[in-house]
């Protein structure tokens, strides 16, 4: 199992990157826009140019902990700009967890595939913390 702090941001999270760059020495892994996302996980269609060239994901080391940031297509609510990400080795093992964590809970993405995730969900649970729970692929 692998925590991940995971960051939201209403469309500065390239400025973000660079200031966490400088600040911290962070080493940019990979950013991926939303214009550069893969169909079949979310259409881009009905969004704007601006939008389009937001972050969909994107990772940096800081130190020795890996990072996760991206903007959201929303607006995320104060309080709830950072998740803990929980990548789980089968996904057997997150539908464990979602099924303990989802009574109470605000479903943000619900279970579902993506490019970069076998099994994948984000939620927050009765105590207002954020969570995204999932596998990454090979």
């Amino acid at each position: 199992m692998i925590v991940t702090p995971n960051f939201h941001f209403n469309g500065e999270c390239l400025e973000a990157l660079r200031l966490y760059e400088k600040a911290f020495g962070g080493q940019l892994l990979m950013c991926l826009h939303y214009n550069e996302a893969n169909p079949e996980d979310m259409s881009t269609e009905n969004l704007s140019e601006e939008q389009k060239q937001y972050v969909y994901h994107a990772e940096m080391m800081i130190g020795s902990q890996r990072f996760m940031f991206s903007d959201s297509l929303t607006t995320v609510p104060t309080g709830q700009h950072i998740s803990i990400v929980i990548t789980f080795n089968k996904p057997d093992e997150v539908r464990g967890a979602y099924n303990v964590l989802k009574f109470g809970s605000t479903i943000i993405h619900p279970l579902h595939e993506t490019t970069y995730s076998n099994l994948m969900v984000s939620l927050i649970d009765k105590f207002g913390m954020r969570w995204e729970l999932m596998t990454e692929r090979a």
